[in-house]
């Protein structure tokens, strides 16, 4: 028999006897997978290094302290993004439709999605009064997150609906992190190949509107084969929980709050990407590094993808998230480490406006490619571990809330992006960074070792503090394949007594 696409996308992704019943199919996978890409490329153009750099050297460059400016709104704008969060999961823990809870806004929200980001990238008129151009600015950053939560949230709860296989889930992730990698970073990539691009790299700003498009696009088309192919699968009574219900479930879920503090320390590391492009750009003294420093974190997502999901289904039962959390910490702190001790002289102690030498240049490469593995690894494994959280308070009170425990997290995930990128873009305003629009300029010894320590120093202290919470995180590999248990035994009873009834 030869090979059928048709078969292989029908054909189960876990297809040995794991003990559990197994649900999903390749094509289900992957076009959840490419709903995650989806998000990636809105991500890798709004939430990342790139946006920042365009907001304080295209659309603020006109005022004399862009970065304190672009601070504030994205301090003050986050935050009642990351407040959005949880009212937007308790929407989607009400919702009953016959598409199910959270399908229905994968099909609408990525319109929406991509309308204001195109906005926002169109950038704003020079004979816009300064005044209107913050408020512009400041709405649509409110826009850009308030229509992406619409779609975010649903698309992280429905992992946790589309199987109760944790094994499946792993793999789902995983092929979902390669996926999210590949099509997240192509707009990205884009921004970063302007630097070798003869007309974009004098005009900034097309280059950003350009991948905008691209995102748009791929937005839109992914996300249909996301809501056409996938299926919730989870059980959920018919009675929708209140809002005060959703919110005192938080309270019982004691794993979900040790993720959510391990998450508060997990935004001194994003300060590194956030500051990247100017690391690049001002330290190193040469944007064409950026494409370099993009490309060498695909292995990361690669080994994450492929790697984790392997160690988990051979493990099976015997398989311990936390523990995988805790060493990734580990290596990530020793990396970090060795990343500042070997380019310390290089980048600090070089001739002011020179570029850096290429054996630096390559560490930095290098260093960048091994931090994103442990990183990647973990934030695989987080997912398994948010989906435990949900499993747990499913098991502790008889009520599944996908939407909301995922909002928590992802609440914690605005914040990390907000706080971390307003910290980032004062620590640059409070040493006196000089904002540019093309090319190189001399940024001032205090800028220098800031972005120094932010890129290598501070991640490094992050980790350390995310090993705190970890130590109270009170599910097992065992435990949770016992909780499963269970809950099935418990939905299996109350099907039997409907039925009969």
């Amino acid at each position: 028999m030869g090979f059928s696409v048709k078969g292989f996308l029908d054909s189960k992704t876990v297809k040995k006897d794991v003990g559990e019943e197994t649900y999903l199919t390749w094509r289900e996978t992957i076009s959840y997978a490419l709903g995650r890409g989806a998000q990636g490329m809105f991500t890798s153009m709004t939430g990342s290094k790139y946006l920042n750099y365009f907001l304080t050297n295209i659309l603020l460059k006109r005022f004399n302290d862009p970065m304190g400016i672009a601070s504030q709104i994205r301090l003050y704008c986050g935050i009642f993004d990351a407040i959005n969060d949880p009212m937007m999961g308790v929407i989607v823990d009400k919702t009953r439709t016959k598409h199910g809870q959270m399908r229905p806004y994968i099909k609408i929200a990525p319109w929406f999605v991509s309308g204001v980001m195109l906005l926002f990238f169109l950038g704003i008129p020079e004979s816009v009064p300064g005044w209107a151009c913050i408020a512009w600015t400041a709405f649509l950053f409110v826009g850009l997150d308030v229509t992406y939560t619409a779609f975010d949230i649903p698309m992280g709860a429905l992992a946790f609906s589309i199987t109760p296989n944790g094994i499946e889930r792993t793999k789902l992730f995983g092929v979902s992190s390669i996926v999210r990698s590949i099509t997240g970073a192509l707009p990205g990539l884009f921004v970063a190949c302007a630097g070798w691009l003869p007309y974009f790299n004098t005009h900034t700003a097309s280059a950003y509107l350009t991948g905008a498009v691209v995102s748009a696009i791929g937005i839109i088309a992914f996300t249909r084969l996301t809501f056409k192919n996938t299926q919730e699968r989870c059980h959920h009574k018919e009675d929708a929980p209140s809002v005060a219900e959703c919110f005192k479930l938080l309270f019982k879920n004691r794993p979900l709050l040790m993720l959510f503090i391990a998450n508060l320390f997990f935004l001194l590391v994003k300060v590194a990407n956030q500051v990247s492009f100017y690391f690049v750009a001002d330290l190193m003294f040469t944007t064409k590094y950026n494409v370099f420093i993009d490309v060498i974190t695909f292995p990361g997502f690669l080994i994450a993808g492929i790697g984790v999901p392997k160690i988990v289904e051979k493990l099976g039962s015997r398989s311990d998230p936390r523990k995988f959390y805790r060493v990734c910490c580990v290596l990530a702190i020793a990396f970090h480490v060795l990343f500042a001790v070997t380019c310390y002289n290089g980048l600090i102690n070089k001739e002011p406006g020179s570029v850096v030498s290429l054996p630096i240049g390559i560490l930095i490469v290098l260093f960048t490619g091994l931090t994103a593995i442990p990183l990647e690894c973990k934030n695989l494994m987080q997912k398994e571990m948010e989906a435990e959280t949900v499993d747990y308070i499913q098991w502790k009170t008889g009520t599944r809330v996908e939407g909301i425990m995922l909002s928590i997290m992802s609440f914690t995930g605005k914040i990390e992006n907000s706080v971390s990128s307003s910290i980032g873009l004062a620590i640059l305003s409070f040493t006196g960074y000089v904002a540019h629009t093309e090319g190189s300029l001399i940024q001032n010894a205090a800028t220098n070792k800031a972005l120094f320590f932010m890129t290598t120093i501070l991640p490094a202290i992050g980790y350390l503090l995310m090993l705190v919470p970890m130590a109270f995180y009170n599910i097992s590999g065992a435990s949770h394949k016992k909780m499963l248990e269970e809950i099935k035994a418990r939905c299996e009873s109350e099907t039997a007594e409907a039925n009969n009834g």
